[in-house]
């Protein structure tokens, strides 16, 4: 390693390192999008030209070694807990056969290519394909960036990288085993009773133990956080024990966690917020001082070795997204977003070479470690690239494929008692449709008298909390406070006003004076308003709920909004990782093939009760109260307007003791079904 000779280099003050870095992760990726590259390729380029084998500004110490781990490590995390499990459920085969391919060819064709090409013994053979046969999820913020994350290929490849990444490093262990002269039974033994134990422990306890401290914890959200960050390391850790990376415990943390996590929930955006901010940059400024260009021209044994991994990695990770892209009928955007995405190398790649090397197995030596940092930064360059020029074209195709309608506007308008607004605006937020670029209207209505001018500070100071609250969750908020007698006539004023098209109210369940079904002030919007109008009980965190009870009264599905409502229910399942349960009061052919024809995908499972009386002994008996109930609703004169549901809902709040919706579909003169239907 040659260094500067410049006085005061490398730095050695921790502050004026960290500023540097903080420097790096804010102006390489502004510069390099400037000229169309990845920003994740600028990082890796400035932390090459400032690292030990370069410029020598930086040392690639403990601290960055440290920082560059954890950043990996969340990475694995994020990239977990952001995958649509549902999905991800549904077509785990894919996910198995794209991980099995793609660990299998790389390992087959680097194994003949080190025995044949380099000379190496089979063991070492082996151990040389296990380098590229895994792959890092490099590009995995470019995807994330462009949407395209749940995209089934995209959800595939994630699934995936768990299968080669563990294969892989299972290959390492077993020929590090071999070279100490410890493979025999006992090994076969601890390494498959440590992961039976590790996978069987994270997958029942953390869910449990998750649930319980979102429903008993209100505290200020930091201890969220918090608790999420204590979860990761610890499943990080307990898969090194275990006898894997703890990249594998990583990724494991973020899948069970993923149900207990909204989407766009303030939770999540302090995840994404510290992770794309600070652990994954030094992640990629820490790959990124491995490289050393120079080593190339050292000798013909590092050019030969780092040729062979370069030409391997981009043939064998190509051919596998090309045959799983034919056997699963993907487009050619989607094998190129798979082949760009699996193209990555890092983590399991150095952990791989780095131990070769110390263990002193045949042929893994300074040349080869040289070529492994070689093939690191080629991949490094060209993985995002292809990610973002698939992906734009993967998002501009997901955008044709919407059909456009009128743009969504949420009105929430809270009482001046209200003690759920944090849960009525989580309901908002995971309901919300980021594409329609509208901010959430929240509204107070005041009513005129004594002390009107107090009354109304109050309901500013309570609407400027809930301004804060969205904010953590990059939610834009639009707040009004009206002065109106009429409590409802202010909240449908409101609704013209704004041309609302989803009303989220809450409902305390109190009866009134002049109630018909919901209470005096929810009956009359109803009642004056032709939007869809969702009238929320939920109590406990939406996080926490096990699974979707969706009640349809007999031919609901005639009802002209029952499509955007039945989306919007779906949406809500999709966005909060939970399955629906349907259950039709009578004949429920019509209705499941209705339901099913509607966006977004998922799993509905379907049963039937003879009459309304059969129902409320289900949801006495039969209904958990970690679930979540949803009656779809009518108007009166309505189609699917029955009497019964005049007093369902009150039946709900006395026969259930978990949180519930009442859903009232669009009338004829709003309701554009087109855009919820799923095109074949």
């Amino acid at each position: 390693m040659i260094r500067p000779a410049v006085s005061g280099l490398p730095v050695s003050d921790p502050v004026l390192i960290f500023a540097l870095a903080m420097i790096v992760f804010l102006a390489a990726p502004l510069f390099f999008q400037r000229y169309r590259l990845p920003g994740i390729v600028g990082v890796i380029l400035v932390g090459a030209a400032i690292g030990p084998n370069a410029l020598g500004v930086l040392e690639r110490g403990e601290t960055i070694v440290l920082l560059g781990e954890v950043g990996l490590i969340y990475l694995m995390f994020v990239a977990g807990l952001e995958i649509d499990v549902d999905q991800f459920a549904t077509s785990v085969d894919r996910s198995v056969v794209f991980g099995l391919l793609s660990f299998v060819i790389p390992q087959a064709v680097g194994t003949v290519a080190g025995v044949l090409v380099l000379g190496l013994s089979i063991p070492a053979a082996a151990l040389f394909a296990s380098i590229f046969a895994s792959h890092t999820l490099l590009a995995y913020p470019v995807a994330n960036k462009l949407g395209i994350v749940t995209d089934e290929a995209m959800t595939a490849t994630i699934g995936g990288t768990i299968l080669t990444d563990t294969l892989a490093l299972l290959v390492l262990a077993v020929v590090a085993a071999s070279a100490q002269g410890a493979l025999d039974a006992a090994f076969w033994v601890r390494l498959g009773i440590g992961l039976a134990l590790f996978f069987a422990g994270v997958w029942v306890l953390v869910p449990r133990v998750g649930t319980w401290f979102f429903r008993t914890v209100d505290e200020e959200s930091y201890f969220e956080f918090l608790f999420v960050m204590s979860t990761l390391f610890v499943c990080a850790y307990l898969a090194e024990v275990a006898g894997v990376e703890p990249i594998v415990g990583a990724f494991l943390a973020g899948l069970v966690l993923n149900r207990l996590i909204p989407e766009h929930g303030t939770l999540m955006n302090r995840i994404e917020f510290v992770g794309n901010a600070l652990f994954i940059p030094f992640f990629l400024l820490s790959v990124g001082m491995l490289v050393d260009v120079r080593a190339v021209a050292e000798g013909p044994r590092t050019l030969l070795i780092a040729s062979v991994l370069v030409a391997s990695v981009l043939v064998t990770k190509f051919a596998a997204a090309w045959l799983t892209g034919r056997l699963y009928g993907f487009d050619r955007e989607q094998v190129a977003g798979m082949f760009g995405l699996s193209l990555g190398q890092a983590a399991a790649a150095l952990a791989i070479v780095l131990v070769g090397f110390r263990l002193g197995i045949e042929g893994f030596d300074g040349d080869m470690v040289n070529a492994v940092v070689v093939m690191i930064l080629a991949a490094s360059v060209i993985s995002p690239a292809v990610v973002e020029r698939a992906g734009k074209r993967l998002a501009v195709a997901g955008e044709r494929g919407a059909v456009r309608g009128e743009r969504q506007r949420v009105l929430i308008p809270f009482s001046a008692g209200s003690r759920h607004r944090e849960e009525l605006l989580d309901l908002a937020f995971a309901l919300r449709d980021p594409r329609s670029g509208e901010a959430l209207r929240v509204l107070t209505v005041v009513e005129p008298g004594e002390g009107v001018e107090r009354r109304v500070a109050r309901a500013e100071s309570m609407l400027d909390r809930a301004a804060e609250y969205a904010s953590g969750a990059e939610v834009p908020v639009e707040t009004r406070t009206r002065l109106e007698y009429n409590v409802a006539s202010g909240i449908v004023n409101a609704g013209v006003e704004n041309r609302i098209t989803t009303f989220v109210i809450g409902w305390d369940g109190a009866r009134s004076r002049r109630q018909r079904v919901l209470g005096d002030v929810i009956d009359q919007v109803l009642g004056r308003t032709s939007q869809l109008v969702l009238v929320s009980r939920v109590r406990e965190p939406l996080n926490t709920t096990r699974g979707i009870v969706l009640l349809l009264p007999p031919g609901i599905d005639g009802n002209a909004g029952f499509a955007e409502a039945i989306h919007t229910v779906k949406t809500l399942a999709t966005r909060i990782g939970v399955r629906v349960r349907g259950v039709v009061v009578g004949e429920s052919e019509r209705c499941e093939r209705a339901v099913e024809r509607i966006e977004p995908a998922v799993d509905v499972g379907f049963e039937t009760v003879s009459d309304w009386k059969a129902l409320l002994a289900l949801l006495r008996d039969d209904v958990s109260p970690d679930d979540l109930v949803v009656c779809m609703s009518a108007r009166r004169g309505t189609r699917g307007w029955h009497p019964e549901l005049g007093t369902l809902p009150k039946s709900i709040s006395t026969l259930h003791e978990g949180d519930f919706l009442v859903v009232y579909p669009a009338s004829a003169e709003r309701a554009d079904d087109r855009r919820f239907l799923r095109l074949r």
